[in-house]
Parts: structure tokens; sequence; C-alpha cells
């Protein structure tokens, strides 16, 4: 993948039509693609997709829980989008906490993890937490539900805890540089006292952490302090590129930054995934620890209004999948739910994949982008290069799939007036003689769309299942196939050798 700028315009692939956007007749620009099929590299791993919620949604509303094994409609959607990684966090499972889930309400979420088939990452109280409690927590579930836990985090956000103890921050100003006070010194020692008390319940335990946002520096000193001891198997980070939702500046801007390309300075969204990954990455993969971006999302508080729940979010978290798993992520959760933790407030989440309604889920645009990785990002990643004197603003992946399918992404993240048309040339040799196509696109070609949603055609329907389908396009003898994406959609190419 390299960051590029492509096409928009009426377009028909292989006889099939795709609706245009309404603004005029752009230009028209040409840009090659070249994919080596026959050198795969790295593997994206099985259980990358994953989603994250808060803990407080584990207690019961109304006599009903969220998570429980005849949830079918949740159930139905997990599988639909190819989650199999579920994170229990947030504010509300430390710093913020309530009230701490009892053993019933754990029982229902593993019993419903089971069901799902996913694995948990868990995250337990450390700021006014009692390291015993945590341990019964630790023991119980390892002594009934090993096989769903994937590992504990102890303490969400610690970077962000008070240093006073009545906090006089604004609940929506406690995470950021100006605001983060807490030292990691206080949390290594505080850290080790939960850790010893756990390991001493449950000698088998499993840690993952330092779960700060967006502070490498953490990261690498946590690696230092218990990277190699201390039953660490995992360093994870959290990161809201966008920073806070309410300090966008305007609608537009707020999805101007979450489409960005590389050319973007600061605070584009590509700026900032490069400078966290530097600062911490290097260093684990270095000494064999593996990294999850264990709680995402655009913007933080519940994200940007008009800007977190549109369809820009859809062709943003597609690529943000792609980037992180191209650079050796172990997988991400992107943080969702009805409500979500801002500061101290559980609010409406604006940034949420789905939310609930009456006889099931409501399908917002994010979840569409997570659908789309799923039909294209299974398999290891394949050798791609672009030339595109144009610069187009757009994204292209290549995937060979371990049904020795290929599978090309091309994210087209064109918008707004003035976009320009492209075709691309998309090399990948004679050894394939088949070809499907399937597009993630919004009615009208809007990224401030909220609704009009659809890939393959269909939408995600509220039980959690989908029909969309992928349409045949005919594939010329000499390898070089010509496919044109409109503005703001994405195509997933799929390239089949003989049966």
């Amino acid at each position: 993948m390299r960051y590029k700028r492509i096409l928009a315009g009426l377009t028909i692939l292989g006889g099939v039509f795709l609706s245009a956007p309404a603004f005029g007749a752009p230009a028209e620009s040409q840009i090659s693609i070249r994919v080596d099929a026959s050198n795969p590299g790295a593997a994206i791993p099985p259980d990358y997709s994953g989603l994250g919620f808060e803990v407080s949604l584990l207690r019961p509303e109304n006599g009903t829980h969220y998570f429980r094994p005849d949830n079918e409609p949740l159930i139905n959607l997990f599988h639909t989008l190819g989650i199999k990684n579920l994170r229990v966090g947030g504010n509300t499972s430390d710093r913020d906490v309530r009230q701490l889930p009892s053993q019933a309400d754990l029982d229902s979420l593993f019993t419903f993890a089971k069901a799902a088939g996913v694995k948990v990452i868990y995250c337990l109280r450390l700021h006014n937490g009692d390291p015993n409690v945590d341990a019964q927590t630790v023991k119980y579930l390892t002594d009934h539900y090993a096989p769903q836990l994937e590992c504990f985090s102890i303490g969400q956000e610690p970077s962000a805890y008070p240093v006073e103890s009545a906090d006089a921050r604004a609940n929506t100003e406690r995470m950021g540089a100006t605001n983060e006070k807490y030292s990691y010194a206080s949390y290594r020692e505080d850290w080790k006292t939960f850790a010893d008390a756990i390991i001493a319940a449950v000698p088998e335990v499993k840690f993952c952490g330092p779960s700060v946002h967006n502070n490498g520096e953490w990261a690498r000193r946590f690696m230092e302090d218990f990277g190699h001891s201390n039953h660490v198997v995992l360093i994870t980070e959290h990161l809201y590129a966008g920073g806070a939702g309410g300090k966008v500046p305007t609608p537009e801007i707020g999805r101007d930054r979450m489409l960005a390309d590389e050319a973007w300075g600061s605070n584009g969204f590509p700026k900032v995934y490069q400078k966290l990954y530097d600062s911490f990455v290097p260093m684990a993969l270095s000494n064999g620890l593996p990294y999850r971006l264990e709680e995402v999302n655009n913007y933080f508080n519940g994200g940007a209004t008009n800007v977190s729940n549109t369809f820009a979010s859809a062709l943003w978290g597609l690529d943000f999948m792609y980037w992180w798993a191209e650079h050796q992520a172990a997988g991400l959760n992107f943080h969702t739910g009805d409500r979500v933790a801002a500061g101290a407030a559980l609010l409406p989440s604006k940034y949420t994949a789905f939310f609930s309604t009456t006889n099931g889920y409501m399908i917002r645009p994010l979840g569409y982008g997570i659908k789309a990785f799923d039909l294209g990002g299974h398999g290891k990643f394949v050798p791609i290069t672009v030339s595109d004197a144009s610069k187009l603003n757009f994204s292209s992946y290549a995937v060979l799939g371990g049904d020795k399918n290929l599978y090309v992404t091309l994210i087209n993240k064109e918008h707004g007036n003035n976009v320009r048309a492209g075709t691309i040339t998309l090399n990948t040799g004679t050894h394939f003689t088949q070809c499907e196509t399937i597009s993630l696109a919004q009615s009208a070609g809007d990224v401030a769309a909220t609704s009009g949603v659809t890939i393959g055609g269909a939408e995600i329907k509220s039980d959690g299942s989908w029909a969309g389908a992928w349409k045949t396009l005919s594939l010329p003898n000499t390898g070089a196939l010509s496919v044109t994406v409109p503005a703001a959609s994405a195509v997933i190419v799929k390239l089949m050798p003989s049966p």
C-alpha cells in the first residue's frame, strides 16, 4: 500500500455500472499498480479484527445483559463483521468505575464470547483498586473460562489518572500531554504490586499493557521494566488519531483529517500513525513482543458530531485497519457501544460501529468499513507498486489469501468538489483466470452522509445478516485489468487461479 490520490466520476466495471457523484465531469488520470503475488510476506493475524466496550455494559439493564449467549443478532453481527477479539475496559473499568461486574455478569460475558467465537482482553481496576479483588477476578475467569481469555490489562489509560484527591479537570479535558500529570514511576510501582498479587493467585496469568493513549514513551518504559518478565505477552496502546471530538473546528475539517493522505501536515491522520509507530513498535518487534491497539477510534470523548458517524468513517476505518496490519500490528479493537465514557460521563457514542435498536442493531458507516476489511484482509501481504504522476488521494493493499485468491483493496478518498477521475491498470501476471469485485459505497458518493451505505449492493441488517454479492468482471488474457473506482468509495478486486 502507499497513499496516493485516485479517481472519481462515471464508472463502469466490466459492464457493471457504479453511480457517480453529481458534481461535474472531472479530468481523467491514469494510474498503474503492479502486484507480485509470487512473493508473499507477513500474514495478517486471524484474530486481527476486534471491538471494545465499556465494562459498565456488563451490568444488566432492566434485568437483561447486553452480552449473553442468546443475543443472536449480536452474535450474527460479530460473525458478519469478522470480529475475533473483544476488549472490555474503558474508563468505567478503572478510574471512573461505578460498580464492578458480578460473577453472574462475567458468566454472561464469557458465555457470549464462546458463542461468538472471540477471545477477551479484560481490563482490571488499578486506580483506587484492590489487588486482592483483581486477583479473585482473574482466578475466577481463569478457572472457568480460560479458552476464551486472551490476557489481562491492569489499568485504563493510567497516564491520565488524576494526581489530586479531587480531579479538577473537566470531563473532556483529561487526556493529552497538557492534562496528563500522573507519572510512569508511580504507575510502575502500582502495577508491580497488583501483578505480584495476581501472579501469586494465578501463576499462569497473561498480562498486557501499558494501555495508554498515543504515548510511546510509556510503552518503551513498560517493556524495559516488564517486557521479559511478569507474564507480559502483549504490548497495548490506544489511539484516537484526531484527538478530542469536541475540538474539531468544523465537520468538514474533521472529515478531511480522517481522509488525509501522507502529504498532509501533522494533524493529518497518517502522520499521527507514523509518529506513534516510530515511538515504540521497533522496540517491541526487536524484543519479540507483539503489539495491539486495543482501544481505537477516530476522535475521543465519543467522537465528533457529523464526522465520526459519517461515511468518511467507513473509508477511514478500512484504511486504518490495513495501515496497522501492514505495520505488523497483532490487531486492533474499535471502541464502540451505544454509550461510551467521555471523562467521567457516559455519552451517546458518535463513533460506534453499531447501536441498539428494538429488534437488533443499526449498523453505522464504520461497521461497513470493518466488513470490507473482512472481505479482503485474510492472508499474507504481497508487494504492490504504484505509479501515479497525478497524486490522487487513494490507498491500495494486496493480500494473498489462504484460499489462493488474490485480494486487492482500492480505497478512493477523493471527496468534495472538483475531484478528478482516474482509471487503474492492475497488473497481476497471467496466472489468474477469474475475477470478481465488490464495492463499499454510499448512494450519493457523499462522505458526510450518515445513511445509504452498502457493501456488495446490500445493507447489513438489524439481525446481523448481510446478503451482498460479488460481481464477475472479465479478465484480459494479458493479466492487465482496468478498474475504475468512484470518488468516496472502495473496491475490492478478487482474482482467482484456475480451479
